[in-house]
């Protein structure tokens, strides 16, 4: 299951979690991201117990979201031990995704 997050709570479920942590950064006016969101549940269910999957809403966050230089979305950006390791820009069918999940993570 996809979680959404927030500015306020990004710190303690993002980069204070003891797994890795793929954010999707989108919005809701943005076609693409729309798009993308069934992909997301998708690899959030195949990779659930390795990674965990979460949402923040650009428009609803943009502390967290200029923090970590989003400019066009959607942006997943993969994050272990509190550091961003791997970023993908644009829809990308899942077995991209997770192919460079597994390629930053080493698994």
């Amino acid at each position: 299951m996809v979680m959404h997050v927030t500015d306020n709570n990004f710190q303690n479920e993002v980069l204070n979690s003891d797994v890795p942590v793929l954010v999707d950064f989108w919005a809701t006016w943005c076609g693409p991201c729309k798009m993308l969101a069934p992909v997301i549940e998708e690899v959030a269910q195949k990779m659930d117990g390795e990674v965990k999957v979460v949402k923040l809403d650009v428009d609803e966050n943009p502390v967290t979201a200029s923090q970590y230089g989003i400019m066009s979305i959607p942006t997943l950006v993969l994050f272990k031990d509190g550091k961003p390791v791997g970023k993908l820009v644009g829809f990308r069918p899942a077995d991209q995704i997770e192919s460079a999940i597994r390629g930053a993570l080493n698994l």
